[in-house]
């Protein structure tokens, strides 16, 4: 079995999302944030940030793109894994997450709605989730709510 030694910085062209800080068992990641403040799709540029920020009075419906420009967006391949945050901790109403085509709720998340299928974030405090989006080809994703 082989083993690769970085030192220093490394650069990923389509491996990182965000900046990566902490060690491999408990990293800890900086987004830069996008704003989505009104219903509406969301580019694949602005999911690729990973970090999605409402600040509407009003209900909000964010739509993902569609897997095969979300995928292009991510370099994604089937097995790629990307995490989603959005916060709507500043809103003043529910944000309501929504798939597009070749985006699927996963087998868990249509099984429990409750929890890995809540696609609904509320406002204030207690406004944050993150979606996990897994590739099972370079053009299609399985959606899940995991916190």
């Amino acid at each position: 079995m082989s083993s690769t030694t970085f030192s220093g910085p490394v650069t990923s062209t389509n491996g990182f999302i965000g900046s990566l800080t902490g060690d491999v068992v408990n990293p800890t990641y900086t987004h830069t944030p996008t704003a989505i403040n009104a219903t509406a799709t969301a580019t694949a540029a602005q999911v690729a940030t990973g970090y999605i920020k409402s600040t509407s009075a009003g209900a909000t419906t964010i739509t993902l793109p569609t897997g095969t420009l979300l995928g292009t967006a991510l370099g994604a391949v089937q097995g790629t894994v990307f995490d989603l945050y959005v916060d709507n901790t500043a809103g003043a109403s529910t944000v309501t997450m929504a798939v597009a085509v070749n985006g699927i709720k996963s087998a868990l998340a249509a099984a429990v709605a409750a929890s890995a299928g809540l696609l609904t974030v509320p406002s204030g405090v207690t406004g944050q989730a993150r979606f996990t989006l897994i590739f099972s080809s370079a053009t299609a994703y399985t959606f899940t709510r995991t916190a």
